[in-house]
């Protein structure tokens, strides 16, 4: 899979009085690519497209660069105690994304240049908890590695963090492109999870992300260049055959990382979940999903802030749990395991 170019580039006027603004304007000049003004990254208007779902794909590949506003980071439980802002919004096309709900109508990507403020305030965070360590996830909103192959602003973050004495980083990515990261002093700072899954999500719901066997190759080199790694399940699915796909998925794993050591390896498994409004907004932009959504079928479980959601009833619940529990045990056993219904 190519890396991610956009169509349609977006401009704050404000980006170019930092320096990754200007080299980011430079380098899309240089590229052709099609550059225009937009007074915010939250007004961007006018995106081509003859009705909403044509818009929503333009939108899909279109990058605003843009200035992050708020510096007051929101918090990122239980993954870490602070999301930092470095980008919002994806490349991919996965249909059970909670981001379809999350961004609305601003599915469009932004990158955020004033770095530097950025990690001040991260620096303010680690200087507050003293002597405790503060975690930042970089992929709460996003796909960071799906676009630092054109900023680098993660490869940066990875380095400030390294320079830190009780930093620490973690983010996970669907995407392959990580031989620029490869070099970056990370110091042991930076835990780097790849979300993974069986043969018929990855072809069925997630377009737009790199291939299984592409994802496990990054994963090695990644853990040769001794970053701290894991890996995201997510979200387990029952469909036809899973049982043999979500063992083989492990055992393809185990067969990788074989040859390598990978200390405090970790796995988050979470199963397949959703809310009312995210299937109306999912059964909108991809309407010939196979995604199954059915109510009657699944087991509502009340969520955060008042919404509820659609699990697996206990019963098919405890038999993923089981299964995965089982096969990591038996390929993975000094790894720490996490399961997220």
């Amino acid at each position: 899979m190519k890396p991610f170019i956009p169509q349609l580039v977006y401009f704050e006027p404000n980006a170019l009085e930092y320096p990754l603004g200007k080299q980011l304007w430079q380098k899309f000049t240089d590229m052709g690519l099609e550059i225009r003004k937009t007074t915010s990254h939250n007004q961007v208007r006018n995106i081509p497209g003859d009705n909403e779902l044509e818009k929503y794909r333009v939108a899909k590949s279109t990058l605003v660069v843009g200035i992050r506003k708020t510096l007051k980071f929101d918090t990122s439980k239980p993954s870490a105690e602070y999301a930092i802002p470095l980008a919002t919004g994806c490349m991919g096309h996965c249909h059970y994304c909670y981001l379809q709900t999350t961004l609305g109508s601003k599915p469009y990507i932004r990158t955020y240049v004033n770095l530097e403020e950025i990690f001040n305030q991260a620096q303010k965070y680690i200087s507050e908890r003293e002597p405790d360590i503060t975690r930042f996830e970089a992929a709460c909103t996003s796909d960071i590695v799906g676009i630092d192959h054109l900023t680098h602003s993660l490869k940066k973050t990875i380095e400030f963090i390294g320079k830190t004495n009780l930093g620490r980083l973690r983010f996970v990515t669907k995407y392959h492109h990580v031989d620029h990261l490869l070099d970056a002093e990370h110091n042991g700072h930076t835990r780097f999870r790849f979300s993974i899954n069986s043969k018929y999500v990855i072809k069925n719901f997630e377009a737009g992300t790199s291939p299984l066997e592409q994802r496990i190759q990054a994963a090695k080199k990644i853990a040769q260049a001794k970053y701290p790694l894991g890996f995201i399940i997510a979200p387990i699915y029952i469909h036809e055959n899973w049982q043999e796909e979500y063992t083989d998925l492990i055992k393809k794993l185990s067969d990788a990382l074989a040859p390598i050591s990978v200390p405090d390896l970790t796995f988050e498994l979470i199963q397949h979940r959703y809310t009312k409004p995210a299937k109306k907004v999912i059964q909108e932009r991809y309407p010939n999903s196979k995604l199954e959504m059915n109510e009657e079928d699944r087991k509502y479980k009340w969520g955060r802030y008042g919404i509820g959601k659609y699990v697996y009833p206990d019963d098919e619940a405890n038999a993923i749990k089981d299964l995965m529990q089982l096969n990591i045990k038996k390929y993975f056993p000094q790894a720490k395991v996490e399961y997220f219904t």
